[in-house]
């Protein structure tokens, strides 16, 4: 299933969720050429988070293919900060355009729900808590992880704290059609934390690319349990939700 609205109103412009929209999208233009392959596989290697050199379990100079011919050459504690840019980064347009497009539908009632600053500090802790859970699954993992999805995960999570029951329209496929329902937004949200649990579980020290479910596991947890430190109640009070009411029968 596929979101692509929620019926929940916002009282202020979402600025900080339009800047990290803009700000990730420019990254991945600038700096990453927009998925060229020397400027993507640069940027994967060196500002990417490779959990093995992290933790310092991975020898120094284990090379790992990342396609193309292309492959990332490990060197222990050589980039601490890749924590944080790792989020910023994509390896793919449909990477990029599909964390934007779930920023965009969850960010902005979770920005409204919190003054800006603290919106910050909530999707930096986020991503930072999405990482150490993609360390945890695999620490002497060499090859790269990249996205913004960690820190997205949380603000899913806050969502599902704050607006449970609010109408979230999904497009469901149906043999070869597409169906449009709105669906209430927990049974989304938790069907698709379920997923990422049981991609998860297969993934717990495997080796090879792809989808980084534990770090989406653990930016989904830290938003539960941070969004009732970071909300704010007097801005909770405004925002009119179309709440999920299922119909009564006659």
């Amino acid at each position: 299933m596929f979101p692509y609205r929620d019926e929940n109103d916002t009282q202020r412009p979402p600025f900080v969720t339009l800047a990290l929209i803009a700000g990730t999208s420019y990254v991945w233009l600038a700096v990453q050429g927009g998925g060229a392959a020397l400027p993507l596989a640069e940027s994967v290697c060196n500002l990417g988070l490779i959990p093995g050199e992290l933790t310092g379990l991975l020898p120094s100079g284990t090379a790992f293919d990342i396609g193309d011919g292309l492959a990332c050459v490990t060197d222990p504690g050589r980039n601490t900060s890749a924590v944080v840019t790792s989020m910023f980064l994509h390896g793919s347009w449909m990477h990029l355009i599909g964390n934007m497009w779930f920023l965009w539908l969850f960010g902005n009632n979770i920005e409204d729900s919190m003054t800006r600053p603290r919106f910050i500090a909530f999707y930096l802790l986020c991503g930072l808590a999405a990482a150490m859970a993609q360390v945890w699954a695999n620490p002497v993992s060499g090859v790269p992880m990249v996205g913004a999805s960690g820190a997205i995960s949380g603000v899913m999570g806050a969502y599902l704290v704050l607006f449970p029951r609010v109408r979230v329209w999904t497009m469901i496929p149906l043999g070869f059609f597409l169906h449009s329902m709105p669906l209430p937004a927990w049974v989304m949200l938790i069907y698709w934390a379920v997923l990422q649990i049981v991609g998860g579980l297969g993934d717990i020290g495997a080796e090879g690319g792809g989808v980084a479910f534990w770090a989406h596991v653990g930016g989904f947890v830290a938003g539960v349990v941070l969004i009732k430190v970071f909300e704010s109640q007097d801005r909770l009070a405004a925002p009119r939700a179309h709440h999920w009411r299922p119909r009564r029968s006659r």
